[in-house]
């Protein structure tokens, strides 16, 4: 099982292109495409690959192709092609390998995946988790869907971008894994809020209740890695914006209705967090839904004021 040393890459945003670049350190022949032209000149220019004028192009170059764009919309679009613009699989060699690592519905990998069989080209679906530090520095952890034999012809690939690579079973199901952990992720924070407002109204300081929690049973990824950092900072600066997070949440929702399974809970979460995109704007971070969690009990979290504003 040969790993493939030449490597597309599509999709230059916030974690594509420290992805890519983990990529073309661990010394694989990389071509990159991103819509933004000049983002795939700037990738070519500060590390050692070359940038496709076109997608047909990039696949032509390529063994292995990563895709890591937006939705699965924009994955379709760029794997068939849209109008006269041409996309990856119509020029992608029988025989290699399309890996999309956007956090793309599940059911439609799957539709995608099997559309691509018919060509001889292997899918998987491989979504990450860790955010933009975790991208840039090569520790992300990876969910990979599709078939084993491709995860270990892909795993070297995979090292170079993370730390933990987790098989989670037949094509979708890492795209259906990301979309859960992320719904799971947006109900602890949405909770870890409420808490500390509470608390804040009471007149805990939130970072001593904070402390207190990361001690206790109601700890969380959100109480120990974001409410300090992120939130009482007042920074709001994870790099996962509040926009995508919606899309994630819609995602998991929608696999829930298709399965049957009720997720009543999990909806209230997700209704929660388009409300606060309505009232906020888009181009938010995720973790500036707390400022509308605030502005509903007028109350600030943040070391330098707490309880209620004036």
């Amino acid at each position: 099982m040969k790993t493939p040393q030449k490597l597309g890459f599509v999709g230059l945003g916030k974690m594509g292109f420290p992805m890519a670049s983990r990529l073309a350190r661990a010394g694989f022949a990389l071509t990159v495409f991103d819509i933004d032209r000049s983002a795939g000149e700037r990738f070519a220019a500060e590390n050692r690959a070359a940038a496709a004028d076109s997608l047909p192009e990039l696949a032509r170059n390529s063994e292995l192709i990563i895709t890591m764009l937006p939705d699965s919309k924009a994955v379709r679009t760029a794997v068939l092609g849209s109008g006269e613009a041409g996309g990856i699989a119509a020029s992608m060699l029988p025989g290699s390998i399309l890996v999309d690592m956007s956090s793309s519905a599940p059911l439609e990998t799957r539709e995608l995946g099997a559309r691509l069989a018919a060509q001889n080209i292997e899918m998987m679906d491989a979504p990450v988790s860790g955010g933009v530090p975790k991208a840039c520095d090569g520790t992300l952890a990876i969910i990979a869907g599709g078939s084993r034999e491709t995860l270990e012809r892909c795993r070297p690939v995979f090292e170079a971008m993370g730390k933990s690579i987790f098989f989670s079973g037949p094509l979708g199901s890492g795209h259906a894994v990301k979309a859960l952990n992320n719904m799971l992720s947006a109900a602890g924070l949405i909770a870890a809020a409420e808490m500390l407002l509470v608390g804040s109204r009471f007149g805990i300081d939130p970072k001593v209740m904070n402390d207190i929690l990361n001690a206790s049973t109601g700890r969380n990824n959100s109480t120990e890695n974001k409410v300090e950092r992120y939130i009482l900072s007042r920074s709001f600066s994870s790099g996962f914006s509040l926009d995508l997070m919606v899309k994630d949440l819609t995602t998991a929702m929608e696999l829930a209705r298709a399965l049957e399974v009720p997720a009543i809970f999990s909806n209230c979460c997700r209704e929660l967090c388009a409300a606060a995109r309505m009232s906020l704007g888009k181009g938010m971070d995720h973790t500036a839904v707390v400022r509308w969690f605030e502005q509903l009990a007028q109350v600030r979290l943040g070391a330098e004021k707490c309880g209620k504003d004036a």
